[in-house]
């Protein structure tokens, strides 16, 4: 029975020292997982149900970019905008697709776009760019989450 104290006291005494560790506080493991995490990169990047499929997140987002650009191809395409401005071969669309799937397009024009009635193409890319297939947004960390980016569009005249 002694030998069973003496192992006992043993087991106390060398696990004294798991006592001393020091627990980090809540912010301080907050801040050192906030470093952690890559703000500038989504890990999936928005997709159209058609591109889900794919199995490589690169190829799912080339396929996005090009599904979208060629979406809005097609609906400028039957427009005049071509025929007005003929000197107007891409326009960069500035795309937001937010965390309740709803996208948002805005035209960016160059700083010497005093050539264009900007508040006219304005006005014809608004009017064009509705009626687009359901997109799933982005997602950071299992959250849905805002994206933008500037996709170029190639006019194409006919």
């Amino acid at each position: 029975m002694k030998h069973y104290y003496f192992f006992l006291l043993f087991i106390l005494i060398a696990s004294c020292q798991y006592f001393e560790k020091q627990v980090p506080s809540e912010k301080e493991l907050l801040q050192k997982e906030l470093k952690a995490i890559n703000w500038k990169e989504v890990d999936e990047y928005p997709s159209f149900t058609d591109c889900d499929k794919l199995e490589d997140k690169i190829q799912r987002k080339q396929c996005f970019f090009e599904y979208l650009t060629q979406l809005i191809q097609e609906k400028l395409q039957v427009d005049t905008l071509s025929v007005l401005y003929p000197e107007l071969d891409t326009i960069e669309v500035k795309v937001t697709v937010f965390p309740d799937s709803r996208m948002q397009f805005e035209p960016q024009f160059p700083k010497d776009s005093a050539a264009y009635d900007t508040i006219k193409i304005d006005s014809i890319l608004h009017a064009r760019l509705v009626d687009f297939p359901k997109v799933n947004p982005a997602i950071k960390q299992g959250i849905p989450v805002k994206t933008q980016f500037i996709l170029p569009v190639i006019i194409k005249v006919e």
